[in-house]
């Protein structure tokens, strides 16, 4: 009963943080908007019992890439008072097309049955323990293939962007 409220609560978080995504006029306030909707995609996420999914989707799009977004930001200097003016058929094919699609998603999910998981074997299946386990014993010389393919795609990095010292 819990995580039904929690569900219904980062959900809010998420509608609302998306919503001001696209309604804020300055770009830092946006981006920020942005990363408190990934947080709120990553809840979700622990709510589905996938701890994994969760700190990666934390780690690259909230992390890294938030930060690409707002040093762009910073240096592209948006901030800057510019009223583009659309016009007014933009702008009713655009309420036209929300409006048709936010029926089609009430149609969509007013057919959806909720079904709860059964089989407690199931939820367990997003663990890092889990994962680390099937990753290590099923796939480990893949595992490590890849470990190196990525030390040796570092070290090319560095060399190439390494100044000649000669």
């Amino acid at each position: 009963m819990f995580s039904e409220y929690l569900f219904f609560i980062i959900s809010i978080a998420a509608i609302y943080s998306a919503l001001m995504v696209l309604i804020s006029k300055k770009p830092i306030h946006s981006v920020l908007y942005l990363t408190l909707c990934f947080f709120a995609i990553a809840g979700h996420y622990i709510l589905l019992n996938a701890q994994f999914l969760a700190v990666v989707h934390i780690i690259v799009y909230a992390g890294a890439i938030m930060v690409l977004f707002l040093f762009t930001v910073m240096l592209l200097n948006l901030n800057i008072e510019n009223d583009f003016k659309k016009p007014r058929l933009i702008k009713f094919a655009a309420v036209i097309s929300g409006s048709i699609f936010f029926l089609l998603m009430i149609a969509v999910l007013k057919s959806y049955d909720i079904a709860i998981v059964q089989n407690p074997a199931l939820t367990q299946i997003g663990l890092v323990k889990n994962l680390g386990n099937v990753l290590f014993k099923d796939y480990l010389l893949p595992f490590e293939i890849t470990s190196i393919l990525f030390l040796a795609a570092m070290v090319g990095a560095v060399m190439i962007g390494k100044k000649d010292i000669y």
